[in-house]
């Protein structure tokens, strides 16, 4: 799990690094790599889709010899994880709760609320992250889109869990005070 996580997190800056020594084909195999890895570790539906249409993306890849389709595969991720948040919007329970209920099997009511706001706030972010990653892979250059996604959104990420976090610390604060 360590290196697929690692292998996300360096994709779009392996692929800028790649495309300037090898041709687009060549590199169509790499997302393909790791929406597999993360399709056989997850064993969860949603992720064979989405190895499913990264396996497109590659062949269109492969067949026209260009980078576009290489650097569509943050949209398709964030695709997918607004589809699998917004669905448990939907079909409960919502996926901050499921994680929630981790650390704290029995949630009381507000905590249920709570969790449910914050799934529609990463629903949000998963929207505009995505839409982000799109633009930079239609209009940006290649080292926009790498900087983009391989680390702004990361950063990003990384914001909306601390400022989640501060947020749940000043929730649980006034409730219990």
């Amino acid at each position: 799990m360590v290196v697929f996580v690692a292998l996300s997190l360096a994709y779009p800056l392996a692929v800028y690094a790649m495309l300037g020594h090898l041709e687009p084909r060549w590199l169509a195999p790499l997302p393909c790599l790791l929406a597999l890895l993360r399709a056989l570790a997850t064993r969860e539906r949603l992720w064979l889709w989405v190895a499913a249409g990264t396996g497109a993306l590659a062949v269109w890849a492969f067949l026209s010899n260009a980078a576009l389709p290489l650097k569509l595969y943050p949209v398709l991720v964030n695709a997918a994880l607004l589809l699998l948040f917004g669905l448990s919007l939907r079909f409960g329970p919502p996926v901050i709760e499921r994680l929630a209920r981790l650390r704290e099997p029995e949630l009381p009511p507000a905590a249920m609320a709570y969790t449910r706001r914050v799934t529609v706030v990463w629903c949000g972010f998963f929207m505009l992250n995505g839409c982000v990653a799109l633009a930079t892979a239609l209009w940006a250059s290649e080292r926009v889109w790498a900087l983009y996604n391989g680390l702004v959104s990361y950063v990003l990420i990384g914001t909306l869990f601390a400022v989640e976090w501060w947020v749940r610390q000043r929730v649980k604060a006034r409730a219990h005070g």
